[in-house]
């Protein structure tokens, strides 16, 4: 039974993830103004999927981290640990959702398998030194470097891309063509793919679709930004539900197959509250800035996934969209949100914590 239900605790994280994690791959495709909220959240959710599955191959390390080796000094994480670690990170992720607050799932799960931890063992059952260097540390730098790389990356950026502002790719209809006796026909010809300065782009009806440089590059950069996130996440949310998978003999693939279905899910259904915070509510911003947070955090979670370190991918896009309103014109920020963003990142450590331990304490009450 146990194994049963930390498998749905794990998945639900997972859904929930993908609710509230979405959002730091297409939150700028949608601030910017290059797409609207659904279609970006679309194809954030298919990115998230394919990372996901990636994951499955090239971020496995992560996988034991989040299953408490390492984290808990000598006893193995038992299944009554496990199922209150999923409970205690499920309950604030689920909540900040509700709240449409951008919050750390990293950060959820950290501090619900210490609070788990210390329910468990006391805390000398806790490896502090571990749960420094590969947790905490990497939790606190990446935001700080994602603003840092922000500065230098944007007037680079600007300067490579402007030149190609006013060109553009875009999709002409077929031509009209006499057929006799005054009737107009398609032509057998499919439509062409043109590309041109910005102004013949914006010819209707002839032009069907059109993209400019740097709003292509700026979808490139959002998918790469959610296939990173999906690296990073997927192993983090199955090592929650891995020796459960084992018992029930899941194989590994097919675990990670269902996980990766419920963060896209969790993505497509329930991402729009938190893009929306992400998007309108922290600071105004251009494609092209964008484009550079992107690029920015895709960077850093796919080089931290390869390390099997558990950065958030919500502090460092988080950091990266608030480094360019610090770049651009800090009045541009808008720091009521930021403060509300700042304490619920204070408390996701806590609340994650107590609602693990209390949960462990009535799991093992009721075994």
């Amino acid at each position: 039974m146990f194994a049963a239900l930390i498998i749905l605790a794990t998945l639900a994280v997972g859904y929930f993830n993908g609710a509230n994690d979405v959002s730091k791959s297409i939150a700028t495709l949608v601030g910017s103004g290059v797409t609207r909220y659904r279609t970006a959240v679309l194809w954030g959710g298919v990115w998230t999927f394919v990372g996901a599955e990636t994951a499955a191959w090239a971020s496995r390390g992560l996988v034991a981290a989040f299953s408490g080796k390492g984290v808990l000094a000598a006893q193995a994480a038992g299944e009554p640990l496990l199922l209150a670690t999923a409970l205690g990170a499920l309950g604030w992720i689920w909540l900040a959702t509700r709240g449409g607050l951008p919050v750390s799932t990293t950060h959820a799960l950290t501090g619900a398998l210490v609070g788990a931890g210390v329910a468990a063992f006391g805390w000398s059952g806790i490896n502090g030194g571990f749960l420094l260097a590969k947790f905490a540390l990497p939790l606190v730098v990446g935001p700080v470097l994602a603003t840092a790389l922000v500065w230098v990356a944007f007037p680079l950026l600007h300067r490579t891309l402007v030149r190609w502002q006013g060109y553009c790719v875009c999709v002409q209809k077929p031509q009209l063509v006499a057929c006799g006796e005054g009737v107009a026909c398609v032509s057998p010809a499919p439509p062409a793919l043109v590309t041109g300065a910005s102004e013949d782009c914006g010819r209707t009806p002839a032009i069907v679709a059109n993209l400019t440089l740097a709003d292509g590059l700026h979808w490139l950069s959002a998918g790469a930004t959610a296939f990173a996130r999906g690296l990073n996440d997927a192993p983090k949310v199955l090592g929650l539900g891995i020796a459960a998978a084992m018992l029930l003999s899941i194989p590994i693939p097919v675990a990670f197959t269902a996980v990766a279905a419920a963060m896209t899910a969790g993505s497509l259904l329930r991402g729009l509250r938190v893009t929306e915070t992400l998007a309108q509510k922290v600071t105004r911003m251009d494609p092209l800035e964008g484009l550079t947070a992107n690029l920015v955090t895709a960077g850093l979670v796919v080089f931290a996934s390869h390390l099997a370190l558990p950065v958030s991918t919500t502090h460092v896009s988080t950091g990266a969209i608030i480094g360019l309103g610090l770049k651009q014109d800090a009045r541009r920020i808008q720091w009521k949100t930021v403060r509300e963003l700042g304490l619920a990142w204070i408390l996701t450590l806590p609340f994650a914590a107590l609602v693990a331990a209390l949960s462990y304490w009535l799991l093992r009450q009721a075994a």
